[in-house]
């Protein structure tokens, strides 16, 4: 807790925008004008919604974009159980019942946490926090003060930023976000970043040197769920990692030099068909529609015989060597 000064509202104070930027373009593939923006925002002080699907990127760049600012960062998964108290805080039952209600016995939650220490609070899902929860956020943004029973006000210490995601596209168990949260956020988009940028993050990502052609190809299908007819919801870049590692070790197990097409089509469909989900009333099962898109991206014959051609002049290569 602090005390008023001058019966103001606490402020923002300024955070270090291009030590955040600089922090954020080492950690994060892309997302340059998102990591400006960001950067930009909470450097002046602002809270902001960010809006796109998951698998995007968001947590990694806050992440970044607290540790480059020199500032905590708390994680808080917007769901249905978010309670005000789980948000805020709570006091200790037992000791309630020997000592009564006292600063010494609050157990902050993470909002309190972020407020007394100057972090950067980053709520997830927030369209799946019940609403009572979403008023405790209003009042912090509106306030940057949070008024906890039995324990007194709560003032935000100029470094606390808060920042919030959403999925729009989910409307599974979510609901609607009111207009007033808006008005006291900026906004910021996201999206599925560029088949180059996702071929990247997958280099990035893997632990040992992948085969690029094998790459291509697993971002080429990852990237074809987001658009398949029988499919409302695509993977993000994490199928497309997990479908490369899996790949590698199923061939290694099966004494294969590299991923065969029936190995290929196995890792697929393990690493894509819990991340996608089809569409009402398809014929097909989410198998079938993997194995499809797999095959689809099979290489055709004039890129077989390109990969044959470079093959057999890296064997003469090593020959002359």
């Amino acid at each position: 807790m602090t005390a008023l000064h001058n019966g103001l509202l606490p402020r923002a104070g300024v955070l270090p925008a291009r030590g955040m930027l600089d922090a954020a373009r080492a950690a994060v593939v892309g997302r340059r004008t998102e990591s400006e923006v960001l950067a930009a925002a909470l450097a002046s002080g602002r809270s902001v919604l960010l809006e796109g699907p998951p698998g995007t990127g968001k947590t990694t760049l806050l992440r970044a974009l607290a540790d480059g600012a020199g500032v905590g960062f708390e994680l808080v998964e917007g769901n249905a159980e978010l309670s005000p108290t789980r948000l805020v805080g709570h006091h200790d039952p037992s000791r309630v019942l020997t000592e009564d209600y006292r600063p010494e016995n609050f157990v902050p939650g993470p909002l309190v946490r972020a407020l007394q220490s100057g972090s950067l609070l980053y709520v997830e899902e927030l369209n799946r926090v019940p609403e009572e929860t979403l008023n405790v956020l209003l009042g912090v943004l509106s306030e940057r003060r949070l008024h906890v029973p039995r324990l007194g006000v709560v003032d935000a210490a100029p470094t606390f930023r808060l920042v919030a995601a959403m999925n729009p596209s989910d409307g599974v168990g979510t609901g609607r976000i009111t207009p007033a949260l808006y008005d006291r956020s900026c906004r910021v988009a996201f999206d599925h970043q560029s088949a180059d940028e996702e071929l990247a993050i997958v280099a990035r990502g893997s632990s040992e040197e992948p085969d690029e052609a094998f790459t291509r190809r697993a971002v080429e299908a990852v990237r074809a769920t987001r658009s398949h007819p029988d499919l409302r919801l695509g993977s993000s870049v994490r199928g497309a990692l997990d479908l490369v590692a899996l790949a590698s070790s199923l061939a290694s197990l099966r004494g294969e030099r590299r991923p065969s097409e029936d190995t290929g089509a196995d890792a697929a469909r393990a690493a894509l068909t819990g991340r996608v989900a089809l569409v009402e009333g398809s014929p097909r099962t989410v198998e079938e529609v993997v194995s499809a898109i797999w095959a689809a991206t099979a290489p055709g014959p004039d890129d077989e015989a390109a990969s044959g051609e470079s093959g057999s002049r890296e064997a003469d290569a090593a020959g002359k060597a």
